[in-house]
């Protein structure tokens, strides 16, 4: 008979709001929505992560078995501004009744020429580059977990102040390291063009050997014109990406007499320190602001 009150405890906790209440069923396409997914949810949120830390999210492509927890899921999130290519793919194969959000398009874009036609504009699609957009996509993400599970709107609403705090801090932090490099070495050569939010926030040019995406592959007139740019800008330095670092970075180091400057992370998170949006991001000004001095 001693059971009897523990089995009737037991059941009485299974059936509270707690533990009735399933956790919110996110699958996100972006290393950095991911992040921001897991920190504003908590632990009030399952999240599948479909795109890895070192995978070229240009050349990712959705399997049958992404597909398939897609098409359960409550929320799905997107870079968008054109990263994902597969946007129709996963509206059209899973079927799902969740709340596909592109965040990207949630704020303005830059845009830039298209590396084949330079009459066509196109949208930069790394707008994590810029800590201000991070943060909107922080709000975007909470407000899209409350209409998920409004009763949980307070733990999510807590849990993105906290976020937004240290994004605040590192907003700071960025101003004060960049403010070390005098703007006239605020010159950057990249492997693809991914810095552009980076650039208007901080100040900076980009010299990006590859267009938009990595399969934007450079003609051998824009190498050599942009060996000439090097030399009569007085660059320093050359970045390597973590995923992509073209074949002609040699030739372009080689004849230019720059150094390579190291290693950033262009399109997401990275593995060890650079795990965090706050890691990655820390890593790359350290890397660039060094370099450059």
């Amino acid at each position: 008979m001693k059971l009897l009150p523990l089995l009737l405890a037991t059941l009485l906790a299974s059936l509270s709001p707690a533990h009735a209440a399933d956790k919110v069923r996110v699958s996100s396409f972006a290393t950095i929505l991911t992040e921001i997914a897991e920190q504003v949810g908590g632990d009030r949120v399952a999240v599948t992560a479909h795109v890895k830390p070192g995978v070229d999210p240009h050349e990712y492509e959705p399997k049958p078995a992404d597909l398939k927890i897609v098409s359960n899921a409550q929320l799905i999130l997107l870079t968008a501004k054109h990263m994902e290519g597969y946007v129709s793919k996963l509206k059209e194969s899973t079927g799902t009744k969740g709340a596909l959000v592109e965040v990207g398009d949630g704020f303005a874009s830059l845009k830039m020429k298209a590396e084949n036609d330079p009459n066509r504009t196109v949208e930069d699609p790394h707008w994590w580059h810029s800590v201000a957009n991070v943060e909107k996509a922080t709000r975007i993400v909470r407000d899209e977990l409350i209409k998920a599970d409004p009763a949980d709107k307070d733990t999510f609403t807590a849990n993105a102040s906290k976020y937004l705090d240290k994004l605040t801090a590192l907003e700071k932090w960025t101003r004060l390291k960049v403010a070390e490099l005098p703007r006239d070495k605020r010159k950057l050569v990249t492997s693809h063009d991914a810095f552009q939010y980076f650039a208007h926030d901080y100040g900076f040019t980009i010299y990006a050997i590859e267009g938009v995406t990595t399969e934007d592959q450079p003609s051998s007139k824009k190498v050599a014109e942009l060996i000439s740019t090097i030399k009569s800008q007085g660059v320093k330095a050359i970045f390597l990406e973590s995923i992509e670092n073209p074949k002609v970075l040699k030739e372009i180091t080689r004849e230019s007499g720059a150094k390579v400057g190291g290693t950033l992370y262009a399109d997401g998170l990275g593995e060890g320190d650079a795990s965090t949006y706050e890691g990655m991001f820390k890593h790359n000004v350290n890397t660039i602001v060094d370099a450059l001095k």
